[in-house]
């Protein structure tokens, strides 16, 4: 079966629960849509689990791309001794008040083998995943695509643009294939469907549940 999920947010334990719940095996595929770290308090066990996890496919969010680059300048500075520059200190004071808080106090407290595996996970998550399902096309990204245009390729787009600008439910970004996406949390705090698209973020981050679908079966989960 094929599995998408989004915004974990270091809550470790419903991500175990939602692998119980789907009885995750080996032949199963699971896409994390964006935002596995940050607020939660489990940031590092989660990324540790996931990394020896050959068919689970993260996708980044805007969260795991900014802790990616204050963990490298943290890490850097742990291994120099030099002092941040005036740029990195005001940008780590924003993340820190703004779920990154947790995550570097996890990763303060790991050894310099594990920071090196969290940074290399964190730095080679793909900005998107295209698959298919019996016969149904899905775009697998964190919050949408900003100016989209169908005549420029993905791998064209910046980083930033898979994070900006949240997906509109209202008509189809691309013709034909269905777009899923994390990021804003929905206004049920369920899994909601639009047209030609379907939102995963249920609030997980501010105490809201942690949602899963199965794409072959429709068959939602929450923890």
């Amino acid at each position: 079966m094929t599995y998408v999920t989004a915004n974990i947010h270091g809550n470790y334990q419903k991500f175990k629960s939602i692998l119980t719940q789907i009885d995750f095996g080996e032949e199963d595929v699971m896409y994390i849509l964006g935002d596995t770290v940050d607020f939660g308090e489990e940031s590092m066990e989660l990324i540790n689990d996931l990394s020896v996890r050959l068919n689970v496919y993260p996708i980044a969010g805007e969260h795991d791309y900014l802790a990616a680059r204050m963990l490298h300048g943290f890490d850097k500075m742990l291994k120099s001794g030099a002092a941040p520059e005036a740029g990195y200190i005001s940008e780590m004071t924003a993340w820190v008040k703004e779920g990154g808080q947790t995550t570097l106090d996890g990763f303060r407290s790991l050894g310099e083998e594990e920071r090196e595996g969290i940074l290399e996970y964190l730095e080679e998550m793909t900005l998107f995943e295209e698959v298919e399902v019996n016969g149904k096309q899905y775009l697998l990204v964190h919050a949408g695509i900003a100016d989209y245009d169908p005549d420029t390729d993905l791998e064209d787009y910046q980083p930033e643009d898979f994070f900006a600008e949240p997906l509109d439910a209202s008509y189809p970004l691309i013709d034909g294939t269905t777009v899923i996406v994390g990021h804003a949390p929905t206004a049920s705090g369920k899994i909601e469907r639009g047209v030609g698209s379907i939102f995963l973020d249920c609030g997980n981050a501010e105490g809201g549940k942690l949602a899963c679908l199965c794409l072959e079966s429709g068959k939602e989960y929450y923890a």
